[in-house]
């Protein structure tokens, strides 16, 4: 089939192929306290063969130790000596792993509702989110909080795994009643992909049954249901799609360093070093400088000390200009019949992550890419009430964990894009100036509008996709 091919055509080909093949995913996992996270990553870990053998024996110590006879599972995960003393997860565990069809990077995130702002941390750069509902509790508000942190993140894939399926003797209606009920919910969250017709990221969401504690449909499919017939949770992760076409996205690419070597060979030399946020990059095209609003052509494209044509995102890479203009880190260069408009002017959706609240006439640092500015907090027009999704309006402040919405006034002008066109250039971060502790994540735009009628989602027919 590569006989007509150039060489060139085949070597792109056998890169896509070796790309496919080692392809990662990015996923965190949330749910309710006790419904069994860490226990689901652990046995996860256990039965891909991704232990080794001098962990497994440290749990086991442990677990005898707490006076358990089988290996818990969840100290796995549960590495704070707190949290294996008080058996919960407090911090955003990371762990790395890796099946023959795929890497994987996974968060475990915390349960409590004041740690929801780790599952911000732990869900911010996810491809999907694992969110475990205890089958004897259902859907409780915890799981509505985690659904819509899901949302407002715009994360693109959702696994519902239903936990503790041996404590209801397997009843598949325990099953499809706790998945409708959820599916119902998530569907009134208002993001576009999530549920709505002719999408075709329809089956937003795979609804699997688990018992994370005897291994059921984990890694190996359960003998206890064969009424289920869609896939195991690894199987799920293992096939799920990574990542989007690059072509579809404007090229933004956030000046991170400029080289300027000044040697006797490259007198003259100026490049542009940083990572592609998104799109692709050609030699020869057309961009902008912002916010200097300068324009020029791409002359090079350094990527990894090889000269190439193009290059897209995530590379890292260096950029040549046909014209020397006064660039710095925190600049943005963007196709120019695609570039973002700069304001002063801001409006988000933010989670607030820190102890302190945030109130009307801070002044605070905003952080986008590769840039860092003053800003002044003007307004807080609403906060939401995840329980019901309801706006209360002009609360005065945001505590820690809660979603509103503010106005900013940035000291320099900002080519910021809406978070629903790009998770990296639409969120920025707000910073305590005295301290540089992180207060607050931010998604431009109205990233985050909750339908207040909700919406029907009709179920697939095979898998329990939604």
């Amino acid at each position: 089939m590569t006989s007509n091919l150039t060489s060139e055509e085949q070597a792109a080909a056998a890169a896509v192929e070796r790309s496919a093949a080692t392809s990662q995913l990015r996923f965190a996992t949330a749910g309710s306290v006790d419904d069994g996270k860490s226990t689901l990553v652990g046995r996860l870990l256990h039965d891909s063969k991704s232990v080794l053998a001098d962990q497994l024996e440290a749990v086991a110590h442990a677990s005898r130790s707490r006076g358990q006879e089988a290996p818990d599972l969840a100290l796995l995960t549960d590495g704070l000596r707190a949290e294996r003393e008080q058996g919960i997860t407090i911090d955003v565990a990371y762990r790395y792993f890796a099946t023959p069809k795929r890497r994987f990077i996974l968060a475990d995130t915390p349960g409590h509702v004041q740690y929801t702002r780790n599952m911000v941390t732990g869900a911010s750069t996810a491809e999907l989110a694992v969110v475990l509902v205890d089958a004897r509790n259902g859907v409780v508000e915890q799981t509505r909080r985690h659904a819509a942190v899901a949302a407002l993140l715009r994360v693109p894939h959702v696994v519902l795994a239903v936990n503790k399926m041996d404590l209801v003797d397997y009843a598949e209606p325990v099953f499809a009643a706790i998945a409708e009920e959820f599916t119902t919910y998530a569907a009134s969250l208002g993001v576009p992909g999530w549920g709505s017709e002719g999408n075709p990221q329809e089956n937003w969401c795979t609804a699997i049954p688990i018992s994370a504690l005897a291994g059921d449909n984990v890694v190996t499919p359960s003998a206890n249901m064969d009424w289920y017939g869609g896939p195991t949770v690894l199987e799920h992760l293992e096939t799920v799609p990574v990542g989007t076409d690059p072509s579809q996205d404007p090229a933004r690419f956030p000046v991170q360093y400029v080289i300027r070597p000044q040697t006797t060979e490259h007198p003259d030399y100026r490049g542009y070093a940083g990572q592609i946020a998104s799109g692709v990059l050609r030699v020869g095209d057309a961009v902008t400088v912002l916010p200097s609003g300068r324009t020029s052509t791409i002359t090079g494209i350094d990527a990894l000390g090889a000269m190439v044509d193009v290059a897209w995102a995530p590379q890292s890479v260096t950029v040549t200009l046909a014209d020397d203009l006064d660039i710095s880190r925190g600049d943005l260069i963007a196709p120019s019949d695609h570039a973002p408009e700069t304001t002063r002017d801001v409006e988000a959706t933010v989670c607030h992550l820190h102890d302190r609240p945030l109130r009307v006439g801070d002044r605070v640092l905003l952080k986008h890419t590769t840039r860092t500015m003053k800003a002044i907090i003007k307004d807080i027009p609403s906060r939401l009430t995840l329980a019901d999704l309801s706006h209360h309006p002009a609360p005065g402040e945001l505590a820690a964990n809660d979603i509103g919405r503010v106005v900013l006034r940035t000291s320099e002008p900002l080519a910021l894009d809406a978070y629903e066109d790009s998770r990296r250039t639409g969120s920025f971060l707000l910073i305590d100036p005295a301290d540089g502790t992180t207060l607050t994540a931010g998604m431009a735009g109205d990233s985050f509008a909750p339908s207040a009628d909700g919406a029907e989602a009709a179920r697939g027919d095979e898998g329990w996709n939604f």
